[in-house]
């Protein structure tokens, strides 16, 4: 660290890259929190965990009670221990008792993109719900056909605000909250859908992973997917970067010579023959009919066929039965998370494989993650580091950390007395927030080494209170 600060101070090191490198070795560090404890008021499993994309300073939970919490993470309601662990309750509790409250258990529960004012719930009782959070009343709901597995919404979204709803039922229903009813449908899968995740990059795309093994692409403004992903369509590795691919273009771009003869475009040809002008027949003349052309010197035949070329090309795999029935898991797709710059997708299955997926080229990148096993009968959320190097991943009563590029286990977080559902990266601070079975939500921080310990250049540690004068 102190190596990271003396090339900052000399200008060595731009400032984001000095920000990312702290993240980082913070990040690196974490372990079950000794200063920070969430107090759950849930009586069930914790089902989600999300913090708001505006301040990162609430958190909403769900639970399978029937209840969905809020919590201030950022300032403590009470201090236990002398006033070493920071106690934050909930601000903010929604209930069975409630009036409009859910009567079966919340499976998922986000915040509105845009502001804190507003946030989503899909429950078993097949509704979602839109909540105001000042007045905890419901502003919009909406009646599935089936037991809501997932709710997403796009961060990046300007144009619209729909929520894309997966349920039992085969189809993806898209939740207009300005009109208050359905906007889209989208049919492909041929069984439930467990996972909805919006692109970081589109407003426009929307990516699915349904009970028949399938993880869908679809553009809401056209009908029918437009890819779909099969484990057998593969590269090897993450494709090299933008600077890299065009460093290799221009090396590889021949260079002509100035010194060389010119180019024959531009010049006429010349006969050999005293200078007599060769004769060449017209096309119309010898073997084949003259063709019209168009005002732009293109022939109707060759339009044509041009025409019937980007037919083709608007084909895409939902509508070419071979590539529909393409699987990207041998079991049910029950969890998608879409990596920070919207290049990579990390997918998660019954079949107890994670898989990691180039977006732009649709394929499996064969990243080989260390065995794990992973639930088969819920939804489960996964969440990725700031800066795509680590995908955290609850596996059983354990939350394993993997590297996403080698699949390597770098961590083995256990903390939890049953399995755990749901992940929740705050980039903001660095810490990672676990829910589980056993009702608990943990927190999982850096460690505190400015309060405790301070490691010198020269690689010694001391107390911050010890002075040269201390035997």
């Amino acid at each position: 660290m102190w190596k990271e600060i003396g090339d900052r101070e000399f200008g060595k090191l731009r400032t984001s890259l000095f920000r990312n490198r702290i993240k980082s070795s913070r990040i690196s560090s974490i372990q079950l929190s000794n200063y920070k404890d969430i107090v759950s008021p849930h009586r069930g499993a914790v089902n989600s965990l999300q913090v708001d994309l505006t301040e990162g300073r609430y958190l909403l939970s769900s639970a399978s009670d029937a209840s969905v919490a809020v919590y201030d993470v950022q300032r403590a309601t009470d201090y236990d221990g002398s006033g070493l662990i920071a106690k934050h309750k909930h601000i903010l509790l929604v209930d069975k008792q409630h009036e409009q409250g859910h009567k079966y258990a919340i499976s998922t529960a986000i915040w509105y993109p845009i502001d804190t004012g507003l946030f989503i719930t899909g429950s078993y009782d097949h509704y979602v719900n839109v909540w105001d959070t000042n007045t905890t009343q419901v502003v919009i709901n909406f009646k599935m056909p089936g037991k809501v597995y997932k709710t997403a919404m796009s961060p990046v979204a300007t144009s619209h605000m729909l929520i894309a709803a997966g349920s039992e039922d085969v189809q993806v229903r898209l939740c207009d909250i300005s009109s208050g009813a359905f906007a889209h449908t989208l049919s492909g899968h041929r069984d439930g859908v467990m996972s909805v995740e919006w692109s970081a990059s589109s407003e426009w795309v929307l990516i699915t992973g349904g009970c028949d093994g399938a993880i869908r692409f679809w553009d809401i403004r056209r009908a029918g997917c437009f890819r779909v992903l099969d484990q057998s369509h593969s590269q090897l590795g993450r494709r090299p970067t933008l600077l890299t691919r065009s460093t290799a273009n221009k090396s590889s771009t021949p260079k002509s010579s100035s010194g060389g003869p010119s180019s024959a475009k531009g010049r006429p040809s010349q006969n050999n023959n005293n200078n007599k002008p060769s004769v060449i027949p017209q096309v119309g003349s010898v073997g084949r009919p003259s063709q019209k052309k168009m005002g732009n010197g293109v022939s109707i035949k060759q339009s044509a066929r041009q025409v019937r070329g980007s037919g083709k090309q608007r084909l895409h795999p939902g509508m070419l039965s071979s590539q529909d029935r393409a699987t990207a898991h041998y079991g049910a797709v029950n969890g998608l998370k879409v990596t920070n710059d919207g290049m990579y997708l990390l997918s998660a299955g019954s079949d107890s494989r994670l898989r990691l997926w180039d977006i732009e080229s649709g394929c499996n990148t064969l990243v080989n993650y260390e065995t794990s096993r992973l639930q088969a009968t819920k939804a489960i959320q996964l969440a990725i580091s700031h800066d795509s190097t680590l995908a955290f991943v609850p596996c059983m009563s354990t939350t394993k950390a993997f590297d996403l590029w080698s699949g390597k286990t770098m961590m083995d977080l256990r903390g939890h007395y049953e399995n755990v559902n749901c992940c929740l990266y705050d980039s903001l601070d660095q810490e990672l927030y676990t829910g589980s079975n056993d009702r608990k939500i943990l927190v999982w921080s850096p460690s505190k080494v400015t309060t405790d310990e301070l490691e010198g250049r020269d690689g010694q540690t001391f107390a911050i209170d010890q002075d040269n004068w201390s035997d």
